[in-house]
């Protein structure tokens, strides 16, 4: 039965002024003189300072519970791998596999099941506060080299660089991993330094959302039309859906259940384009994808967090 979670209009009024600078990152990128060559720049301060500063400091805040951690940990796994399993498993679906080219499949099927990290930061404080900041470190502790395995698998013949080295240089892996260790260590920020780490994590929210409006780009799917249907379904709907199953199976609190859903319908990575590229498969289009995902996001949060949440447990 429904429970009393809020509406989802309630939600889409709530995430309105992130989207809102996701608008005008794109804006400022594509129409003044802070272009694409400025937010290269500031992707990569967001990436591998702010946002790690805003993961530690937010885990370290928070006394971590491993049994609660582990239920969140499962979840967040037996999610992943079903939506890479989906993702895969689009080939062999009757009334797809002719409209499915395998070089094109294998590109764009990261899309389905990989997130934006600046996004979910942004948005789970909004929505949960300081726990949700703690449980989507542990989901992106346990994800995130998941998803990096996934997306790079099927394009292995062409990569440059071995698993173990990707995974052991990602700053939000690392900000995940030395934040929980401090946090079962009991260690503390000092009471001097969290008004730094407090503006710098502000600094990250609106930069990261800025970034991720700048990297969108339009006009960039002409063909292939049947698959990224496809992929983007998977994403936007089959996903949540199956976020709220895992969180029944493996009983989440509420606030631990609406972070597996926001985390379930963010829009997907801003790098699957950039990978695809690199391992010399069609940028453009998964650039595309990436870009529908985006403007999707604007529907699927609201989804998950108001009208899926509904049949959470109260």
């Amino acid at each position: 039965m429904p429970n009393g979670y809020a509406p989802a209009v309630n939600f889409a009024q709530l995430l309105f002024p992130d989207f809102s600078l996701i608008l005008c990152g794109y804006l400022v990128c594509r129409y003044t003189a802070l272009n694409r060559k400025v937010w290269d720049q500031v992707e990569s301060l967001v990436y591998y300072f702010l946002f790690p500063v805003l993961l530690f400091s937010s885990i370290v805040r928070t006394p971590l519970d491993v049994q609660t951690a582990s239920h969140m940990a499962a979840a967040g796994l037996s999610l992943g791998l079903a939506g890479i399993a989906l993702a895969y498993s689009l080939p062999y679906w009757p009334w797809l596999r002719r409209h499915v080219d395998a070089r094109q499949h294998a590109a764009a099927a990261q899309v389905a099941f990989r997130f934006n990290s600046f996004i979910a930061l942004v948005l789970v404080e909004r929505v949960a506060g300081a726990e949700g900041l703690l449980m989507i470190a542990v989901l992106i502790g346990v994800c995130v080299p998941l998803f990096n395995v996934g997306a790079v698998w099927p394009m292995a013949r062409h990569a440059q660089r071995g698993f173990a080295r990707e995974l052991l240089r990602n700053p939000l892996i690392l900000a995940t991993l030395s934040g929980l260790t401090a946090n079962l260590l009991g260690f503390q920020i000092p009471d001097w330094l969290l008004p730094t780490t407090n503006r710098i994590g502000q600094a990250s929210l609106a930069l990261g959302l800025m970034a991720a409006g700048a990297g969108m780009q339009l006009g960039q799917m002409r063909h292939a039309k049947a698959l990224a249907v496809a992929v983007l379904g998977l994403k936007h709907l089959a996903l949540p859906v199956l976020a709220l199953a895992m969180a029944l199976l493996w009983q989440l609190s509420p606030v631990q259940a609406q972070v597996l859903l926001l985390f379930s319908a963010v829009p997907t990575a801003s790098s699957c384009y950039v990978l695809a590229a690199r391992m010399g498969y069609d940028g453009a289009y998964v650039a595309g994808l990436v870009t529908l995902s985006t403007l999707l996001g604007m529907a699927s949060l609201p989804f998950a967090l108001g009208v899926l949440a509904a049949w959470l447990p109260a």
